[in-house]
């Protein structure tokens, strides 16, 4: 399903914000062109669309300088050693839509289940 992220006037080159969906999502903008992850940094789980900063297609998690590559999600450096999951994005009539798997949510809420189970 396409989910509206934002205007594709409100975001400029380097910016990023977190878009309230069922799974949450973060969306950047790098050289006009625009990429979607999950929200949470897969290290620590703090928000990469409101606190983290956007270097290029590097998105650096604040907490312990975790850094992911928007573009595919590969971490690049430690702690962190997940990829952030991707999701396709489209721009249409001035709009950035972002295209969520039916399935997202149920996966989400099972992942959230077995952290919550580890702690």
């Amino acid at each position: 399903m396409l989910v509206f992220a934002c205007n594709a006037d409100e975001l400029e080159d380097g910016d990023s914000r977190p878009v309230a969906t069922a799974p949450h999502v973060a969306v950047f903008r790098v050289d006009g062109e625009y990429y979607a992850t999950q929200d949470a940094c897969s290290h620590e789980h703090w928000s990469l669309g409101e606190n983290g900063e956007l270097e290029g297609y590097e998105v650096v998690c604040p907490l312990h300088m975790a850094r992911f590559d928007v573009r595919d999600g590969r971490p690049l450096c430690l702690p962190a050693r997940a990829p952030l999951t991707t999701y396709p994005v489209v721009v249409r009539d001035g709009q950035v839509m972002i295209e969520i798997p039916d399935d997202a949510e149920s996966a989400t809420d099972e992942h959230s289940a077995e952290l919550s189970a580890a702690e």
